[in-house]
């Protein structure tokens, strides 16, 4: 078992800014750990092999604070105790040091350990110590706790049946449960009968697609930005991807009837569009409806971020205005975490025998425990709760994300910041590529726009970077703002 931590590291004593909070208790800057489990001696053995290493390489600078063991145990999963005792360890070794008031830091004869290096080091980028990539949650707010009591009460009240093999359509009383949610909160038309969980949305989408080549279906129009792999599911399908461009008012689906090449099915985030962050304009979200009804075609709804809206009343969901015509997509990876494998897709009639045909045929299903506490949890309120408390922590640190450019880089433009969980940093042209090479060499993971373009850019395409401010947990946050704002490209 492997996990991946960010702690806060707080810089060395002495310099200027070292505890900027954001909100929790540590200091701004952070660092990953690769904490293997499985090793010898147990976790307890793998922490301290973890910390000993990260300032052995000078991960970990001398007189860098480390998290509070509570911090770290809550981060990581652990037991209390386990941090404490690790901590108390490397106190007595040497390699960290631990005073009233000041917290547990880095000892500053530590370096002194580092071995020496007998032949010059290969110059490349360092492992990436803060992640602002987009597309994930911040997993370190899972809600242990109310998942846990979800779990118990779940398997207490499951029957008997709930342990034997999965119905491809995913467990009744998931569905059900997710048949009155999707209609409360999203307003999707959704016949339990008609929901198909999935093993995350990719699955779902190859799916459906491998059904619609079946039918037919030649292209299949998609955003001109977009995810990479998304696309290649649909090739591999048997499917050519047809760039639609985009605009201040979302997709140009007109291109669907374009020519020798028009689409009979078309992929497309009308809510929040990944990841220019435009929402479909109503007059274009009449448009594909219009032309689905009229040509028989068939609309891929990806909802993948629907309960994230800051300032702007929530985007229903298009399958609501032709229930028949749109497959809705639908994935708890942004509210809860992607680590739970779970996704649904709420089909139309003529598709649903089709598509339940190809998962049964070899397709995996995801586990029956968790989508029983995923059911619980939603009909329990928790998730409710859950999604309101997410809501608030990642409308913080988008305004701190916006409050920090405007101070310190008022050049660069934000957009793409009324809803989800990332933002898009415009920056002048030609300087992208330079920008993510300094990031690697920061630490920092970005993720550039011009690599989730539909096809090669061109020149005069546009400059950006694409934010995950959801991404890293609240601890190390204000040391990846820090180590971007390093990396921006200054005011002409």
């Amino acid at each position: 078992m492997e996990k991946t931590w960010a702690t806060s590291g707080g810089a060395p004593e002495g310099v200027p800014g070292a505890a900027e909070a954001f909100p929790g208790d540590g200091a701004g800057a952070g660092v990953d750990f690769h904490l293997d489990l499985s090793g010898p001696g147990g976790v307890r053995a793998s922490l301290i092999r973890a910390l000993r290493d990260a300032v052995r390489s000078g991960r970990l600078a001398p007189g860098s604070r480390l998290p509070s063991s509570r911090t770290l145990a809550a981060d990581l999963g652990l037991a209390r105790n386990t941090v404490a005792d690790a901590y108390g360890e490397l106190v007595a070794e040497g390699w960290l040091t631990a005073r009233q008031g000041s917290g547990t830091r880095v000892a500053r004869r530590a370096a002194a350990r580092a071995p020496e290096r007998r032949t010059p080091p290969v110059r490349t980028p360092p492992r990436p110590v803060y992640n602002l990539r987009p597309g994930t949650a911040d997993v370190s707010a899972f809600p242990r706790a109310a998942w846990l009591a979800a779990a118990r009460r779940a398997v207490a009240a499951a029957p008997n049946d709930a342990f034997g093999h999965v119905d491809e359509r995913g467990r009744t009383e998931l569905r059900t449960a997710l048949a009155g949610y999707l209609a409360r909160a999203r307003g999707v038309h959704a016949d339990p009968e008609r929901i198909v969980v999935c093993s995350g949305f990719t699955q779902g989408l190859g799916l459906v697609s491998r059904v619609l080549r079946e039918r037919g279906t030649r292209e299949m129009g998609v955003e001109e930005y977009g995810l990479w792999f998304h696309r290649e599911a649909l090739e591999r399908a048997g499917l050519r991807c047809l760039p639609m461009p985009l605009d201040g008012q979302g997709a140009d689906v007109g291109v669907l009837e374009g020519g020798k090449a028009a689409a009979r099915s078309v992929l497309i985030t009308p809510a929040h569009q990944f990841p220019t962050g435009v929402p479909l304009h109503p007059d274009r979200r009449a448009a594909v409806v219009d032309w689905a009804a009229r040509t028989g075609g068939t609309i891929l709804e990806d909802d993948y971020d629907g309960e994230f809206r800051y300032d702007r009343q929530p985007v229903g969901c298009l399958q609501g205005l032709s229930p028949e015509r749109i497959v809705y997509f639908g994935t708890a990876s942004k509210a809860l975490a992607p680590g739970l494998r779970l996704a649904w897709m709420v089909l139309p009639e003529h598709l649903a025998g089709e598509v339940l045909a190809h998962k049964r045929a070899g397709e995996w299903s995801s586990g029956a425990l968790e989508q029983l506490t995923l059911a619980e949890f939603i009909t329990s309120g928790a998730y409710d709760r859950h999604v309101r408390a997410m809501r608030l922590r990642y409308r913080r640190r988008r305004d701190r994300l916006v409050e920090v450019l405007a101070e310190r880089a008022p050049h660069i433009k934000v957009t793409g910041i009324a809803a989800g969980l990332h933002a898009v940093l415009e920056l002048p042209p030609g300087t992208e590529h330079p920008t993510l090479q300094a990031a690697a060499w920061e630490g920092l993971a970005l993720e550039g726009l011009s690599r989730l373009r539909c096809t090669p850019a061109p020149d005069a395409a546009p400059s950006g970077l694409i934010v995950g401010y959801g991404t890293p947990p609240d601890h190390a946050f204000p040391g990846a703002l820090e180590a971007l704002l390093r990396v921006l490209p200054p005011a002409e």
